[in-house]
């Protein structure tokens, strides 16, 4: 049959990820989650490991805010009003008022005219790529981007794709100059916090060097920012690496399931760009939107992080991490400087990343580690990040755990 095959040769592909040491293995599912008790964060029970309680270290959910009661009773309300799922696409009957609401917020939260929520973020800024290019477009890549930007960049219908060392802006201006009379428009798209590293994108001098080199293009040199890691867990009220930076980039993607818990992404930016992808988006046009509930959620999120009460975790989650990266750096260990709770710790081997995150989990810490081909060669990495959730003692216990590994 057809099928073997093809069998055959994905065995073949699997077998040699496995003894690369490259496979991402079997997949941990949570089965209970024990809510905060007195000086200690939330614990996770996996499957296959008994009633074994872990810190989880290694999740995106940066201000804890999943597990909050404002966020479920929104949600709980918002499906008992409208049902569990939407039902349609957004331009035929998909649309809920909750929807509305969101993007109304979102555009206030950023300072921008309008925004539009899609169902990830991964759809977001391949959708941002896709409508905004032609085929006589230079898209402009910093090389540690997401993979959401890489395959975004092969989609999208472009002239040329060139990528620049990691922040290197001088390289950056190189590939800027280099396209002049080669195509009508530059589009240049930044992580803003860069997922494995922590470490953030300069907005404020890129955006000055794409309106320097503006005029110089028939169609313009747009900076798009997908700040998915930076906005509701970055910066003093939680705008993300543009309050941490002071730029501003054209098109801003970020994303409602990390730092607020819940699910999807979104796109702000000027209202004729967003009616544009409304009507030319494909990622949006004919996928379901998110739920009315996590929509409902999504804005419960927001409130509370406009709110006296965000501030106050926004500055607990600044303490903890400082405390995390403080502790590592004291044991021995190598990390990258930042501000940001992803924290790495980087191991420079494959073998030994394998093992600390096998020691990690014996001891019942959650981490995640990162080997090539999804780092480069010799950066192999264990990311740790830091959520609001994270008590002082939580920080304590993992800093022993990891102390005692040799």
């Amino acid at each position: 049959m057809p099928l073997e095959k093809l069998l055959d040769e994905l065995k073949a592909q699997l077998a040699h990820l496995d003894a690369a040491g490259t496979s991402k293995g079997r997949e941990q599912v949570v089965v209970a989650v024990k809510p905060p008790q007195r000086s200690r964060g939330p614990r996770f029970l996996l499957d296959g490991f008994a009633d074994r309680e872990f810190i989880r270290m290694n999740s995106n959910s940066y201000l804890g805010l999943s597990l909050r009661h404002e966020l479920i009773e929104a949600e709980e309300q918002a499906a008992q009003a409208y049902g569990v799922g939407p039902g349609a696409v957004r331009f035929i009957s998909g649309t809920y008022e909750p929807h509305v609401k969101l993007e109304q917020a979102l555009a206030d939260f950023h300072g921008r005219p309008a925004a539009m929520v899609a169902g990830s973020a991964y759809t977001a800024v391949a959708g941002v790529l896709f409508s905004f290019s032609t085929p006589e477009t230079v898209l402009v890549s910093d090389e540690l981007n997401h993979n959401c930007i890489v395959n975004g960049m092969k989609l999208a219908p472009h002239k040329a794709r060139k990528v620049y060392g990691h922040l290197d802006l001088r390289a950056l201006e190189q590939r800027l100059e280099e396209s002049l009379g080669q195509a009508e428009a530059a589009l240049v798209i930044t992580d803003g916090v860069f997922s494995m590293r922590g470490d953030h994108a300069p907005v404020d001098r890129m955006a000055e060097l794409c309106r320097k080199y503006d005029p110089r293009f028939a169609r313009g040199c747009l900076l798009v920012v997908d700040d998915s890691h930076g906005v509701g867990g970055f910066g003093t009220t939680g705008r993300g690496t543009e309050e941490v930076t002071g730029g501003r980039a054209d098109v801003l993607v970020g994303t409602l399931g990390k730092a607020m818990g819940v699910n999807g992404g979104y796109i702000a930016t000027a209202a004729p760009l967003i009616r544009w992808l409304r009507e030319k988006n494909p990622f949006y046009i004919y996928s379901n939107p998110i739920a009315p509930g996590e929509a409902a959620a999504a804005l419960a999120a927001l409130e509370l992080i406009r709110g006296g009460e965000g501030v106050a975790l926004l500055s607990h989650l600044r303490a903890v991490t400082q405390r995390f990266r403080e502790g590592l750096v004291r044991l021995g260990f190598e990390t990258i400087p930042g501000q940001h709770p992803v924290v790495p710790l980087l191991v420079r081997d494959t073998e030994r990343t394998a093992a600390l995150v096998a020691f990690l989990r014996e001891n019942g810490v959650l981490a995640t580690g990162l080997n090539y081909p999804v780092v480069p060669r010799g950066e192999q990495l264990i990311r740790f990040q830091v959520s609001a959730d994270h008590t002082d003692a939580d920080i304590d216990a993992v800093l022993s755990v990891l102390s005692r590994f040799r």
